[in-house]
């Protein structure tokens, strides 16, 4: 089925975990330097991470991956699903109403911590690359939050 070996889905899977969490980072510092218009663009962008992250989830089967790792991948996918939804698509500001950010945030997070057991498959150096950066990035998220309110 795969177009691709095992070990390539691996690489796959690294590689999008830290396209995420670089856009993720960059987003955030849009938001902190005043430019969130910018962040929106650089966030339709990190969208297109849907795309690997099917490939990713539809292929599990055939290189008969855990059952975590279907979880993993497919949380990514479904918070990518609803910020498309919410801030493309159906355009709510629902980050002023308490339960839905905690909602939201725990999300992120869940879905973000995932990933890197995803990059993890890819080999130490890819972990040890999308460490700092989910570190970093999960800073950024409470500290723009913090200054901006969004």
């Amino acid at each position: 089925m795969g177009l691709v070996s095992r070990g390539q889905a691996d690489v796959l899977g690294g590689v999008v975990t830290l396209v995420i969490y670089g856009s993720s980072i960059l987003v955030f510092c849009l938001r902190l330097w005043g430019k969130a218009e910018w962040g929106q663009w650089a966030g339709g962008g990190w969208l297109l991470t849907a795309l690997p992250l099917g490939y990713l989830l539809v292929t599990a089967p055939h290189f008969e991956r855990p059952p975590l790792y279907v979880i993993q991948v497919g949380l990514m996918l479904i918070f990518v699903l609803v910020v498309l939804l919410l801030d493309y698509v159906l355009q709510i500001e629902f980050r002023q109403t308490r339960w839905a950010v905690i909602a939201f945030v725990m999300l992120f997070f869940g879905a973000n911590g995932g990933m890197l057991g995803v990059a993890a498959l890819a080999g130490r150096g890819w972990l040890f690359a999308a460490v700092p950066l989910y570190l970093i990035m999960g800073v950024l998220a409470f500290v723009q939050r913090a200054v901006t309110g969004m």
